[in-house]
């Protein structure tokens, strides 16, 4: 797997270790105040980036437009900001809940734009 693929796919993998550290933490403590978080990077990181890897990787030419790219740098930051933002907010810090709503918007947008890119794809 080369190019956006490999990319998303490989941070995808990363996303699962970080998902299942803080699982793993969380069980350990007996504090689970941060199961949404874990469930979001678990989901968004883990899942939803190994099937843009696995979408990329089985249709190249989508791949090799620039949107794709613009994809892959809004899914990632976006979803980077959300994890701070949820970090904070499941920390007990409300300052965390606009910086959750930025990272939201992101991702939102993110599969907007991915929406825009496989749909030609999928419909035919």
């Amino acid at each position: 797997m080369t190019g956006i693929a490999g990319r998303f796919f490989a941070s995808a993998i990363i996303y699962a270790v970080l998902g299942m550290t803080l699982g793993l933490v969380m069980g350990m403590t007996q504090d689970h105040s941060q199961m949404p978080t874990h469930a979001h990077i678990m989901l968004l990181g883990w899942v939803s980036f190994a099937i843009f890897g696995f979408f990329y990787h089985t249709f190249p030419s989508t791949a090799a437009n620039r949107l794709a790219n613009v994809h892959f740098w809004l899914a990632e930051v976006s979803f980077v900001i959300l994890i701070i933002g949820l970090v904070l907010i499941f920390s007990g810090r409300p300052a965390g809940d606009p910086i959750a709503a930025i990272g939201s918007i992101g991702v939102l947008a993110s599969m907007i734009l991915f929406a825009v890119i496989a749909w030609p794809v999928v419909k035919g």
